[in-house]
């Protein structure tokens, strides 16, 4: 054992501010992300000059990593896991290599599962909890509460259901009680070696929900999408922001010769998405979810199955009716709420002249 615990100093001093990440590399000062902003950690008891070190890092990695995960970094030099501290939380760790010496990423995880209503997303997204079938995406960049957003999602289901749920991810991140569905809970690595073997091998073990942690490869998102056309509702996350550049997304890892029946499967079982970003306050500390929300009516069915993704926007926009709203409609309401910046909102908007609009719309 090392002379000094410093993970765990450093865990301590990151779960009493609050934060959300830990960046921990040779060279420089460790750092915690508080309120979307990188800062120091201090008190640490680092000697002079208060640089995180190699040695530091690898008594880290003696104390996080058996002999097999030990192995695994050494022949991909990158491994992602998560881990527990008693008294603070769950923890997603990235290890990887840079400059020939290791650096270690932390994402701070709650034990308990945030309430849907403690989110910020619309209500009316808790309406996807209710479908027997169908594809439900959650989307935004690294960072933006998407885990967290499934994870609620999928306690709303286990506390009113009698389902099987099966969630495949890497690595698990929320620990899932059974409650009125068996929940069964697999990570790529630990427990299958992909998210499509693990996908193929959950269509024989009678699952009425899939959880699937990232739909990252043509494989994955072929069989996701035969999972959800036969009867599963499966609920996915993609790295897009924005709903009609998710569909782009998905056609776009799907070769040529097989988009067509991607296109139109993908437009017969979707049911909904939305897409999330966490924003800075101003009116106090803290973040805020903007969102985005899609619900797939016959309008737009008929849009995705014709390749016209572009004109989306224009339906959701006359599609408030049912609970659809875009990213520049909700960046605008907490803008004039006084609750983010107007330079924060023109910051996450692809559409500078329809946030515009939306601003000046009282």
């Amino acid at each position: 054992m090392p002379e000094k615990d410093y993970l765990h100093e450093f865990l301590q001093y990151a779960h009493d501010r609050q934060a959300t990440d830990m960046h921990l590399c040779p060279g420089s000062k460790p750092l915690i992300r508080v309120n979307g902003q990188l800062a120091e950690i201090d008190e640490t008891g680092i000697p002079e000059p208060g640089f995180v070190t190699v040695a530091m890092i690898n008594d880290m990695i003696d104390i996080m990593l058996n002999d097999a995960k030990k192995k695994v970094l050494q022949d991909k030099k990158v491994i992602d896991f998560s881990f527990s501290k008693p008294g603070m939380g769950r923890f997603r760790a990235n290890i990887y290599s840079q400059r020939g010496s290791f650096a270690v990423a932390i994402r701070m995880l709650p034990f308990e599962i945030p309430q849907f209503s403690d989110l910020g997303l619309p209500a009316v997204v808790e309406s996807f909890t209710s479908k027997s079938r169908g594809l439900f995406l959650v989307t935004g960049a690294t960072g933006s509460g998407k885990s967290t957003t499934m994870a609620s999602l999928i306690n709303i289901i286990n506390e009113r259901y009698n389902y099987h749920i099966i969630t495949i991810e890497d690595p698990i991140e929320y620990l899932h009680r059974h409650k009125r569905s068996l929940v069964t809970q697999r990570e790529v690595g630990e427990d299958a070696e992909s998210f499509a073997t693990a996908l193929r091998s959950a269509l024989r073990e009678d699952p009425d929900v899939i959880m699937v942690g990232e739909m990252r490869d043509p494989e994955t998102i072929a069989i996701a999408l035969s999972a959800a056309e036969t009867g599963h509702l499966v609920i996915s996350t993609l790295h897009t922001v924005g709903a009609a550049k998710s569909i782009d997304r998905i056609m776009d890892a799907i070769p040529p010769a097989q988009q067509n029946q991607i296109r139109s499967q993908f437009a017969t079982i979707c049911e909904g998405i939305i897409s999330q970003q966490l924003l800075p306050r101003i009116d106090q500390p803290g973040l805020v979810m903007a969102s985005e929300v899609m619900f797939v009516n016959p309008a737009i069915r008929n849009l995705i199955r014709e390749g016209k993704q572009f004109q989306i926007n224009s339906i959701m926009q006359t599609g408030q009716s049912q609970g659809m709203q875009l990213m520049e409609e909700d960046l605008a309401r907490l803008c004039n709420a006084n609750i983010i910046s107007k330079e924060e909102a023109t910051l996450r908007a692809s559409d500078q002249q329809l946030l515009h609009q939306f601003l000046h719309r009282r």
